[in-house]
């Protein structure tokens, strides 16, 4: 639990590791919570703990944990043994340190702000700069304040929308306000949190499902807020700025309908990915071309599994990639041939991860849980891009609504591959997403 393990599985491992042992015990599962009682036949008593614990994602030690929990049930190391291992993993310090982690933050949002929201190379280093802060902030001040803690979302997303509204309102208009918004806080997006809620849902564990799931839904509402309160917070500040927003709103809603020959000189014409990109702009104010995806989805892949705490020099890497990719692939195809639809392309996407995911395992004996998780990450926001980016157009409700198409489409796409894979599998056991 303290390296994020899919809780899906918890309980099965605990009773299968008990038996192994021969310790009577019965386990409980619940968010943050393991209850565990223990019995004694000669006294006719039990002792009942509480396990409390709460951690984020580090890829690298989860395996490490797996394969401790693996050799015990085989009998290849002795409980004692296994305990002094896992002790040094929870006392160890975290694979990267906090400065090189700031560093890969700040690459992940300079890379997706063109790929993902149609960003320029100006926008995306600002997008990149406020990321940094918002990591920097993540773990340094909110890890040691639990009062700061409880609002550090909000405020790190109001300070994002600020400066991004600011900078939006210079008159030549060569910054865009989505772009940089919606890039700047996507380490701060809960796309581990849907990614397990799906998978305990998919093996009926309602409870723990339902919870997490409401719990990145309302998250994502938070952030839209934030977003929406930072960026009124200017608009206060600059009346000319928000006038020039109404007036270009009113132009986008404006419908005419012109028969004949004619030749349109309305700016709107020039507006890109939400962003305004007339062709006299440089090189440097324009979208990406086409090509750079080739290059910029596998290197996204390898520093998001490494932002994950993933080691550099491990097998599964590369898998994590190919998955990741394949993922990306897969959504950008389905994407050009259905439009307005997120929560389909999401699907299409994540069947993608659950095929490719469930084929390692069974037929590698890799871990599949593991390998899944960089590619459902690039699912949110490739995902949210589609129905309309991060950044609410008046209302931080529009966030939730689109995050709630996102996180079904992820959830359908995880049970279809698991439910093709279960046909045709020779391992029919009641364990759903083998990890």
């Amino acid at each position: 639990m303290t390296f994020g393990a899919p809780s899906h599985r918890i309980e099965s491992q605990l009773i299968a590791a008990a038996r192994i042992l021969e310790v009577d015990a019965e386990f409980i599962h619940l968010p943050g919570v393991i209850i565990c009682s223990f019995g004694d036949n000669d006294t006719m008593t039990s002792e009942t703990h509480f396990v409390k614990c709460s951690g984020g994602l580090a890829l690298g030690n989860l395996h490490k944990v797996h394969l401790i929990y693996r050799s015990v049930v085989h009998d290849e190391v002795s409980a004692r043994k296994a305990t002094q291992q896992l002790d040094d993993l929870l006392t160890a310090k975290p694979l990267y340190p906090v400065w090189f982690r700031c560093l890969l933050s700040l690459s992940l949002s300079v890379l997706i702000c063109p790929l993902a929201f149609g960003g320029s190379f100006l926008d995306m280093w600002i997008a990149g700069g406020g990321a940094c802060v918002l990591c920097f902030l993540q773990l340094r001040v909110a890890t040691k304040s639990a009062m700061y803690a409880n609002v550090f979302e909000i405020t790190t997303a109001m300070l994002m929308s600020f400066t991004a509204r600011g900078l939006s309102s210079i008159r030549s208009q060569i910054f865009c306000y989505e772009a940089m918004s919606s890039a700047g806080i996507i380490g701060i997006l809960p796309g581990y949190l849907i990614l397990t809620s799906s998978l305990e849902l998919a093996s009926k564990n309602i409870v723990c499902g339902s919870v997490k799931m409401v719990y990145a839904l309302i998250y994502t509402l938070f952030l839209g807020f934030g977003l929406q309160i930072g960026s009124d917070l200017y608009l206060l500040f600059d009346p000319t700025a928000r006038h020039h927003l109404a007036t270009l709103a009113a132009k986008l809603s404006t419908a005419t309908t012109l028969i004949g020959t004619f030749a349109s000189d309305n700016a709107t014409d020039d507006i890109v990915d939400g962003c305004y990109r007339p062709t006299s702009f440089p090189w440097f104010l324009q979208p990406f071309p086409w090509w750079t995806q080739f290059l910029i989805v596998p290197i996204f892949s390898i520093l998001s599994s490494l932002g994950n705490l993933q080691p550099w020099k491990s097998k599964q890497l590369p898998v994590m990639v190919i998955i990741s990719c394949a993922s990306y692939a897969s959504n950008k195809i389905a994407n050009h041939y259905i439009f307005n639809r997120s929560d389909v392309v999401s699907a299409i996407g994540a069947f993608t991860v659950g095929l490719l995911g469930n084929i390692y395992s069974r037929k590698m004996g890799g871990t599949a849980f593991t390998s899944m998780v960089t590619g459902v990450l690039f699912l949110v926001p490739s995902g949210l891009s589609q129905a309309g980016g991060i950044s609410a157009d008046g209302s931080g409700v529009d966030v939730g609504s689109a995050m709630i198409a996102v996180t079904i489409g992820i959830t359908v796409g995880l049970f279809m591959s698991q439910a093709l894979v279960y046909m045709f599998g020779s391992r029919k056991n009641a364990a759903v997403f083998s990890f």
